[in-house]
């Protein structure tokens, strides 16, 4: 299994997340348009309709499959449609063309919701204490599950309205993104030493998150915030994205290749001098204060680069937010797809968003942990198989939810990704 929780959970409990989580999905969805629940722009992507019918595969494959008696599947055809990358499960539609599904109807794809929904929820009132020991961490993993493609659905489907030459609006609290000035940049010295990383036994985690194992960190610096809209800006008026000193053997390649000169989103205005991004508010001007966001770990490390510092590990980021509480604005918020500026600190030891508003890229490969080793059967494909080729993020996003974070979680993308909420903060070496 790649959770480790409490036997001796409660079934209204488990079932209130349940609810909460199914229907949180579906009220992102609501303001959508069937057409808008089908576009898939990249192969990276996939359409918020498959999303949907996804995370109840998920379910039915998981846990109604093996555990109901006498389930019968909603649809024959539906384990391979909605199948991601289970290969031990057995054959799946080709990822790429996820966006050409016109059929099975958005209307077909809730109803296979309602019914997997009312499934489940007659497994676990009718179970046996043994049975909920068994199928209730699959639950909680299903909802964990379900919230990573919340946030899925969140970008995939901002990514795809960007195409649209109107750049719609889709939902309609933009003052979410409104902030003030943000803090000077200030240093944080981290004295380093043997930390203790990875899941504390509390609570939810994924196999990734674990074994817990102790690292040795060299005296640090960390930045008490994440780097600005206005300060990417200077450098890309500093000519940053054309001065290859900065930029990796890779990066440079990859920013050339696709015409890389800003951030995903941002236009230029030749009108006013100004920039713009799309959001799902629409086309907005930057906000010079917030956090820069829709940037590569190669932007990221460049930048970094170009005010001679780095990006820090994920064991420094970690050791460091360790000490502090996790708040932030998330997607709890009420729909706010926006990062703002961080508020003014109450005292000059403080770090700021670390959660909520922009994953924050690390200089770390995604590997497993010293001890680690994937869960036998088809459920151990989560995590284990993509170690290789992808860099850690840390710190969640106003596009994650709340409940789905700790200190110890690992998101990973490969180093060219930016359609996520992604951003980054500085690190030094102590001299």
């Amino acid at each position: 299994m790649p959770l480790d929780v409490p036997t001796a959970q409660n079934s209204t409990s488990v079932l209130e997340t349940f609810a909460r989580v199914r229907g949180d999905s579906e009220a992102l969805a609501r303001p959508l348009s069937p057409e808008d629940c089908m576009i898939q722009s990249m192969e990276a992507a996939s359409p918020v309709k498959w999303h949907l019918a996804h995370t109840s595969w998920f379910f039915e494959t998981f846990i109604l499959g093996p555990h109901a008696k006498d389930h019968t599947p909603f649809h024959p055809e539906f384990g391979y449609l909605f199948n991601s990358y289970y290969n031990q499960i057995g054959e799946m539609h080709q990822r790429a063309k996820r966006g050409m599904l016109s059929r099975p109807s958005l209307d077909k794809v809730l109803a296979y919701r309602s019914f997997v929904n009312e499934a489940l929820i007659r497994l676990i009132e009718n179970a046996d204490d043994e049975t909920l020991a068994v199928i209730e961490p699959l639950v909680l993993l299903g909802c964990s599950h379900e919230q990573q493609h919340q946030e899925l659905l969140i970008t995939d489907l901002q990514h795809g309205l960007f195409q649209n030459a109107l750049k719609p609006a889709v939902y309609t609290d933009a003052r979410a993104g409104e902030g003030g000035n943000a803090p000077a940049l200030k240093w944080r010295e981290m004295e380093g030493g043997v930390c203790n990383i990875g899941w504390n036994g509390e609570g939810f985690a994924f196999d990734n998150e674990q074994p817990r194992h102790k690292v040795y960190l060299h005296p640090f610096e960390l930045a008490n915030r994440p780097v600005t809209n206005g300060e990417y800006i200077a450098f890309i008026e500093d000519g940053g994205y054309q001065d290859p000193v900065h930029w990796l053997s890779d990066a440079w390649e990859v920013i050339n290749r696709e015409h890389w000169d800003a951030p995903l989103y941002w236009r230029k205005s030749e009108a006013d001098n100004q920039w713009y991004r799309y959001s799902l508010f629409g086309e907005v001007p930057i906000d010079p204060h917030a956090p820069v966001c829709h940037v590569s770990s190669y932007e990221a490390a460049a930048y970094a680069s170009w005010v001679g510092a780095r990006l820090p590990t994920e064991f420094e980021w970690e050791a460091a937010a360790s000490l502090f509480p996790l708040e932030g604005r998330f997607l709890e918020g009420g729909a706010p797809f926006l990062p703002k500026s961080a508020e003014n600190p109450a005292n000059d030891d403080s770090l700021l968003q670390l959660y909520g508003d922009v994953w924050e890229w690390t200089a770390s490969p995604y590997v497993a942990y010293p001890g680690f080793a994937a869960p036998p059967g088809a459920v151990g494909e989560y995590n284990g198989k993509f170690m290789s080729g992808q860099m850690v993020l840390k710190g969640g996003s106003c596009a994650t939810p709340r409940g789905h974070l700790r200190v110890s979680y690992r998101n990973f993308f490969p180093p060219e990704a930016r359609w996520q909420f992604s951003g980054f903060r500085l690190a030094r070496d102590c001299n």
